[in-house]
Formats: structure tokens, C-alpha cells, sequence
């Protein structure tokens, strides 16, 4: 009788931990980080045809674009609101609230601004993902926004007073944008000791930057980005004039390939590779994501565009931060718990084209799965966006594609990186 009863209660006792994992793992499963839209406005030139509009209205354009794409009528709902941006002189305090007001959120949702430099947008998505898996959120509007147009220039001394001499203006695009503070350098130096290290040519860099604009130029005439852009209608500086709509990316549409093999190098006149045509350019724009919990999103009826199942960041020294993704991606993917060679695309931003040519280099990533639709070359870089703009992409790219798993990764300035791993829903 005594076994009997020892027996029994091993049995119970193996049911009761079966019942345990399986409440544990339907708990994770509903606090699984989904994207249920994602969005971008097109990403234009500097002070091209969306620099009249501030980047927070371009924010809260793109804001308004996914929370209808989500089909959120009552945005009180809305947990958190997490944007980046980089250079946010002159924006007015709090950007990211300013966004969210403008695209009728309630002022009931608290708003962060997320400042990671060009990682910023991405470091939005991760950060509301942790808040989901922690169960603290179900609903966060995530994103970011930039326009480099209308940066403006400072006068460092005009609080104290000028003495006797000359004064100098700050460009406050180049001292909070893209200066090496550390090094006290352009950060496309950087992009030159990246190129040295690594023995990348000018012509290798010159050709990978025109696949990047060929490979934009061919996704745009495919429509391929057809599902992520959203219009921006630009008012007319006229009294009583017809409003600009904007519907498409501008930059691949200036490349020149016959000059662009003539051009001197930018950053290091001396045997140096890197040139404006091979790096990213100045650019304005924004994305938007709505990033759930899995149940949530059913509790909605909504079918999510991806899961998020790895995020990571890494580290290196400043003047190395071209390489970063190779050391943020690999964690990334481990986290997700699977393999490199699972991965169908590969986002990672084009800071430079040696930024691509490298981590891919380092990574072993062939170029049919890197940066498919083309990258920040040949689209754009709009500083404070772009993280977010490879998420909006990849999540569409897995749709469009019929790809499984994706990841995309961005460099920062100040020697870092961060990176994401999606599964198509």
C-alpha cells in the first residue's frame, strides 16, 4: 500500500511539474515581444523635400501611420512611448513627447527620448521588448526621428561673452552628429582605419556602394517598399497652396556612378578610400513600430508582421565602432537561439560601405542575404531613424520574402552597437 501511495505521488508529482512548465512557457508565450506594424516615412535628402517640417512633425507622421496600421482606436491604451533621436537642439524640450502629442496620443502615456547615436531608433524596440517579457507593458509605440536639415549651428561663447577676437560658429549636424569626441576626428576616419584594417580598396568600396543604390533603386521600382512607406503630405509655403505629397526615397535617385569613381576622398586626403559616394549621406526622416505582447495582440485579433526572440548590444573601442554589429550580432543570435546559417536576411546598417563590406567579412555573411533591398548608402541616413528603419525593413522584407529569421544591426558612434533578431509571424 505504502508503494502504491510513493507511487502515486511520483506520478502527481511528474504531472504537477508538466502543468508548471507548460503555465510557464504559455505565460512566456503570451509575454513574447511581437511587431504589429512598422512603418517609415520615405527618407529624402538634405534639405530636400521634407526640410520645411521639424523632425518631431516628421515623428509624429510616422507615430500616426503605424497606430493606424495597428488599428488602435483608443490610444489611451498605449503603454509607453520610447523614440529616438540624436540631435535634438533646437527641437524644444522632450522630442519624444512632442511626437506622441502630435500624433494624438493622450497626454496620460509617458514618453522617453532614447538617445544611442545612430543605434538610437533600434535601442527603442529592444528596451520595449525587455518591458513586455518583464510583463510591465502589453502596448509600446517605439521609433525614432531626424532631420539633419534642420540641425542647427551654436555660438559656444555668446552666454559669456566675446572679448576681443573672432567668434566661431558650431555646426551642431558635425560636433553632435558625426564627430569622434575620443579621437577628436570625423567619424569617417574611422571608416578609413576600418577600410586599412581589414584591406578593403576604394574599388571594392566604390562597387558595393553601387549595388547599394542599384539594389534601392530595383526594390522602389519593384515596390518593394510599397508596405512601410507612408506618405508625408508637406505643407505649401504659399497661403492657399496645394500640399506636397512625398511618397518616395529621394537619395539613390542623385548617384552618378561615372563620377563617382572620380571623386577625391573625404576624410583622409592622403591614399584614402572613403568618399561621399561610398558613405552614407545626410538625410531626414522617421520610422515607427508597435511593438505587443503576443497575447495581446490576439486579445486584438491582429496577425503580427514578426516576434522579436534576440537583442543585444556590444562594445569595442571608439575608433572601432564600424565593426561593432559583428560583435552585437553573434550574441544576438545566440540569444535567439539559433544559428547565423538559419538566417535568411541580414540588415546592417551602412554607415559606410566599408561598414557592410567588413561585418560581413567578419561574419561570414554572403551579399544575397545582406542588405537585399539595398542599405543607408543607396537609401539614406536619417542619424536618429535609422535603427529603427532596418527593424521596419526587415520585418517587411521576411513578409515579402517568405523568410523565417532576420536580423539587423546598427554601429554607433562612441565604439558600440546593437542588434535584433525576428521570427515571421
Amino acid at each position: 500500500m505504502f508503494r502504491r501511495a510513493a507511487s502515486g505521488a511520483r506520478r502527481l508529482n511528474r504531472v504537477s511539474k508538466c502543468v508548471s512548465h507548460q503555465r510557464r512557457a504559455a505565460s512566456q508565450l503570451a509575454n513574447d515581444p511581437v511587431i504589429v506594424s512598422a512603418v517609415r516615412t520615405p527618407v529624402v535628402s538634405f534639405s530636400g523635400s521634407l526640410s520645411s517640417m521639424t523632425a518631431t512633425q516628421l515623428g509624429s507622421v510616422a507615430v500616426k501611420a503605424a497606430l493606424e496600421k495597428a488599428q488602435i482606436q483608443n490610444k489611451a491604451e498605449i503603454d509607453e512611448v520610447l523614440l529616438g533621436n540624436v540631435i535634438s537642439a533646437g527641437l524644444g524640450q522632450a522630442p519624444a513627447r512632442q511626437v506622441s502629442l502630435g500624433a494624438g496620443i493622450p497626454d496620460t502615456v509617458d514618453c522617453t527620448t532614447i538617445n544611442k547615436v545612430c543605434a538610437s531608433g533600434m535601442k527603442t524596440v529592444t528596451l520595449a521588448a525587455q518591458t513586455i517579457m518583464a510583463g510591465s507593458n502589453k502596448v509600446v509605440v517605439t521609433g525614432g526621428f531626424e532631420s539633419m536639415s534642420n540641425v542647427p549651428y551654436y555660438l559656444p561663447k555668446a552666454r559669456s561673452g566675446y572679448r576681443y577676437g573672432h567668434g566661431q560658429l558650431i555646426d551642431g549636424l558635425l560636433f553632435d552628429g558625426l564627430w569622434d569626441v575620443y579621437n577628436q576626428h570625423h567619424m569617417g576616419v574611422c571608416g578609413e582605419v576600418c577600410a586599412s584594417k581589414y584591406s578593403f580598396t576604394r574599388e571594392q568600396q566604390d562597387e558595393y556602394a553601387i549595388l547599394s543604390y542599384t539594389r534601392t533603386a530595383q526594390a522602389t521600382q519593384a515596390r518593394a517598399f510599397q508596405s512601410e512607406i507612408c506618405p508625408v503630405s508637406v505643407p505649401s509655403p504659399k497661403k492657399g497652396g496645394k500640399d506636397t505629397l512625398v511618397t518616395e526615397d529621394e537619395e539613390y535617385k542623385k548617384a552618378d556612378f561615372d563620377k563617382m569613381k572620380k571623386l577625391s576622398p573625404a576624410f583622409q586626403k592622403q591614399n584614402g578610400t572613403v568618399t561621399a559616394a561610398n558613405s552614407s549621406a545626410l538625410n531626414d526622416g522617421a520610422s515607427a513600430l508597435i511593438v505587443m505582447s503576443h497575447a495581446e495582440a490576439l486579445r486584438r485579433g491582429l496577425k503580427p508582421l514578426a516576434r522579436i526572440i534576440g537583442f543585444a548590444d556590444a562594445a569595442t573601442a571608439p575608433i572601432d565602432f564600424t565593426i561593432a554589429p559583428s560583435l552585437a550580432i553573434p550574441k544576438a543570435v545566440e540569444r535567439a537561439g539559433i544559428r547565423m546559417e538559419e538566417v535568411d536576411f541580414f540588415e546592417i546598417n551602412e554607415a559606410f560601405a566599408v561598414v557592410a563590406l567588413a561585418n560581413g567579412k567578419l561574419m561570414g555573411i554572403d551579399k544575397e542575404r545582406l542588405n537585399v533591398n539595398g542599405g543607408a548608402v543607396g537609401i539614406g541616413h536619417p542619424i536618429g531613424s535609422s535603427g529603427a528603419r532596418i527593424t521596419v525593413t526587415l520585418a517587411h522584407l521576411l513578409q515579402n520574402r517568405n523568410g523565417r529569421y532576420g536580423v539587423a544591426g546598427i554601429c554607433n558612434g562612441g565604439g558600440a552597437a546593437t542588434a535584433i533578431v525576428l521570427e515571421r509571424l
